[in-house]
């Protein structure tokens, strides 16, 4: 009896281990180095754009789905990207990211809900991101450990795929497009706003 509990226990542990090394943090950007379109967030994530996407449950089944407007503006390397989620049971949410780029293409961000501040990388087509995030109170107002992985198509789309852990357990995982919102972009500037020239 003491045997086969002993070899249960490690079937069970070699099963952790192989999902550990095959799992969504196994990945590092330097696996996507040689892959394109080259991603630079300054360009991608820059102008209107609109994000949909699905929300799933520990379960795996899917909780929420959004549709978000997002606006990205850089000068320089410092930049803004302001989002504002509407879900598909009513409720919105708005955040705004400061993003600053450093020399060799790594990123800091920060916002209101974001604890401390998040650190980034870029390479080939892909960017990494992981910070901590304090959910709305309406959301139970927990402290979850977030990882988001962007993957630039060849046709300026990105794939967002984001992983969600609470004490080192996966409780969501987020996936969702964010593409350039081409109507926004080819709208008129307001009248009078043709000739302003950008703050210095």
């Amino acid at each position: 009896m003491k045997t086969l509990l002993v070899l249960a226990l490690l079937a069970l542990a070699l099963i952790a281990v192989q999902r550990g090394f095959l799992s969504f943090s196994a990945q590092s950007v330097t696996d996507y180095a040689d892959t394109g379109p080259p991603m630079d967030i300054r360009r991608v994530l820059s102008g209107p754009m609109i994000s949909e996407g699905v929300i799933f449950g520990p379960t795996g089944r899917v909780t929420t789905r959004f549709v978000a407007r997002m606006e990205g503006s850089w000068t320089g390397n410092s930049g803004t990207l302001s989002e504002h989620f509407i879900y598909d049971n009513g409720t919105d949410q708005r955040r705004l990211w400061h993003l600053k780029v450093n020399g060799d293409g790594s990123f800091v961000a920060t916002a209101d809900d974001i604890i401390g501040t998040g650190r980034g990388e870029q390479a080939g087509a892909v960017a990494h991101l992981t910070y901590r995030i304090r959910l709305p109170e309406s959301a139970g107002g927990h402290v979850l450990d977030v990882t988001d992985w962007l993957y630039l198509m060849d046709n300026g789309t990105v794939m967002n795929r984001s992983e969600m852990r609470k004490f080192g357990i996966r409780v969501a995982e987020l996936i969702a497009t964010m593409r350039p919102d081409t109507e926004a972009r080819m709208s008129p500037a307001p009248v009078g706003t043709e000739a302003m020239e950008p703050a210095q």
